[in-house]
């Protein structure tokens, strides 16, 4: 390790001057916002320990005055200090690296993805705000720009393939801070009695000449971007595909990396067919199995917690965190590696995974597996066969048929009533499908569970 950084120094002068660049944009964009927060966020009272008698009325803005003056001198520190890369003190310091390496760990990273989601709903009012948000989004760029400094951390993040993703986590960041805020600011109008926001900011103009307007000056912004973006990067081609040669990792196109995840917990025919399909059907029937009209057509969250938060935690949690688990965190030979952890193609882990049917006859039995004779009748391999596997289809069963009637007639007891029996059978095994990717995640990580039926003479496993 101590070699590979030698080689590859966390630190060059393109990288400083770079982060520079980076700083000053950033300090550009926090004295804007300080002439808004002084205009917005007023003043509040400094008391130094009794110094300034009943203490001295201070403007919000003069901490974002001073945050801004700080970026302007880390800014001119990078744009003038790239003569000595080794000797340059501004970079990402190992005590922070630790927690973030632990923290990337699978089974933490998706407890602190889940944790963070149920942050987000019960707090929605706090970082909704709109210096809550600018707070948010200058941590995030500040971690960005400090990772940076790390050589590892670096190569990742700076792949061809990976600038869109970050770019996309800060568009979806984005995107759902904003319905949060409009959300939050109509169910409070709902609890106060006052219009909607919709109704109330319902202001209609033409399509010639504001929205045509509006759309041709995105499309040079965008086209704009676009050639910025194509002159700046690479493109990610490679050589010609051979098979014996193949890239290590092979990861598919970043939108299907959440299904190549999957396919590392459940069987191909699983993973690329049935819970694909169960998607698709299941955002057809929407529609036909919601009970509750409102929250067509205007932002909220109290009225439709249910819905949203469903869709959510399927949409955040389950598909962009499976995402960035994929395209930052699974390395060569398709482990998991900490965000400023090198690549080692070397790098072997272990897994002694077993199947429910293993555990249940050789660990609690202590028995060998049911197997049929050779040259046996198929009834006699069929009957061998449930035999070996009666316990996790005892389960799987017990999951998608006694669990809705139990769910029925406690917790989701209201939606029973108001569905009726064939329209909630459908929401709770969509729900319940959904609930099978974290469940086998959650049992590989802790007890090494492979399959809960293995079938492997059928091509089988669920």
């Amino acid at each position: 390790m101590e070699s590979h950084l030698q080689h590859n120094p966390d630190l060059t002068s393109s990288v400083i001057f770079g982060l520079g660049l980076v700083y000053m944009v950033l300090f550009v964009m926090n004295a804007a916002w300080v002439r808004r927060s002084y205009a917005v966020d007023g003043n509040f009272r400094l008391n130094l320990g009794g110094l300034l008698g009943k203490g001295q009325e201070v403007p919000v803005a003069a901490i974002w005055a001073f945050y801004a003056f700080m970026l302007l001198m880390i800014s001119i520190a990078h744009l003038t200090g790239t003569g000595s890369p080794q000797s340059f003190l501004l970079r990402m310091p190992e005590w922070m690296k630790q927690p973030i390496n632990w923290l990337s760990d699978p089974r933490w990273f998706f407890i602190g993805s889940t944790a963070v989601f149920i942050a987000m709903i019960v707090l929605r009012s706090v970082w909704t705000t709109a210096t809550a948000g600018w707070v948010l989004l200058n941590i995030s760029l500040l971690f960005m720009a400090f990772s940076i400094t790390d050589y590892d951390f670096r190569q990742i993040v700076g792949k061809p393939d990976n600038v869109p993703i970050v770019a996309m986590l800060y568009i979806v960041g984005f995107f759902t801070w904003l319905y949060f805020r409009k959300s939050v600011d109509n169910d409070k109008r709902r609890a106060e009695g006052r219009p909607l926001f919709e109704q109330e900011k319902n202001e209609k103009v033409l399509t010639w000449p504001d929205l045509v307007y509006t759309e041709l000056i995105c499309m040079i912004v965008v086209t704009a971007v676009l050639i910025a973006w194509g002159i700046v990067l690479q493109a990610p081609l490679e050589e010609p595909a051979s098979a014996a040669k193949t890239p290590n990792p092979s990861k598919a196109p970043w939108y299907f990396l959440g299904l190549q995840e999957m396919l590392v917990y459940f069987d191909p025919w699983m993973a690329g067919v049935v819970l694909p399909s169960v998607i698709l059907v299941g955002l057809m029937a929407i529609p036909y199995i919601d009970f509750n009209k409102l929250g067509n057509g205007y932002y909220t969250f109290n009225e439709r917690k249910f819905a949203i938060s469903t869709f959510l935690f399927g949409f955040l949690p389950l598909w962009v965190a499976m995402i960035v688990l994929g395209t930052f965190l699974r390395g060569p030979n398709w482990n998991f590696f900490s965000p400023y952890e090198y690549w080692d193609v070397h790098k072997l882990e272990l897994l002694n995974n077993v199947n429910v049917s293993e555990w249940f006859w050789l660990n609690l039995m202590n028995q060998q597996l049911p197997v049929a004779a050779a040259g046996s009748s198929p009834l006699t391999q069929i009957l061998t066969i449930l035999l070996r596997e009666w316990l996790g289809l005892v389960l799987v069963v017990a999951y998608l048929f006694v669990l809705p009637p139990i769910m029925a007639a406690t917790v989701f007891r209201k939606f029973f009533t108001k569905m009726g029996f064939l329209r909630y059978m459908v929401l709770a095994n969509l729900m319940l499908m959904m609930m099978s990717l974290p469940i086998k995640m959650v049992l590989r990580w802790v007890v090494r569970l492979k399959y809960i039926v293995a079938i492997p003479e059928w091509f089988f496993n669920i």
